[in-house]
């Protein structure tokens, strides 16, 4: 059986393989993992990857939504890659896991704009 996630022919992948795959930074450090992510449910693109970061085993992680825009997968980190130091994560728009937001539109702009992206919708 292919392995979609290095085999670079595949261009798509399934969503249960997205989650839990790894996030670094350009200088390599290890941000967090790929809690889930956002589908607009009738264009069907996705909007955010939620990164899971912080705690312990688990618990006590925050939720930092980011746009799925700026992730790059990097085929020999087997993740995704990001053009962002770990200190910016420190002001990011974040959630605890029992409190998802609403994602609504203004939810949307802030996540977009504090990463410097134009809100699409």
């Amino acid at each position: 059986m292919t392995d979609f996630m290095t085999d670079s022919r595949h261009d798509l992948i399934a969503s249960d393989r997205v989650e839990g795959t790894a996030v670094y930074n350009r200088q390599g450090e290890h941000l967090g993992k790929i809690d889930n992510f956002m589908v607009e449910k009738r264009s069907g693109q996705v909007r955010y990857a939620t990164l899971s970061f912080g705690g312990f085993l688990g618990i006590g992680n925050d939720h930092y939504p980011l746009p799925w825009s700026i992730l790059t997968y990097d085929t020999d980190k087997g993740g995704y890659v990001i053009d962002l130091d770990k200190q910016v994560l420190d002001n990011a728009p974040r959630y605890a896991a029992d409190a998802r937001p609403d994602y609504d539109e203004a939810f949307g702009r802030n996540v977009y704009q504090y990463y410097g992206v134009v809100y699409p919708w």
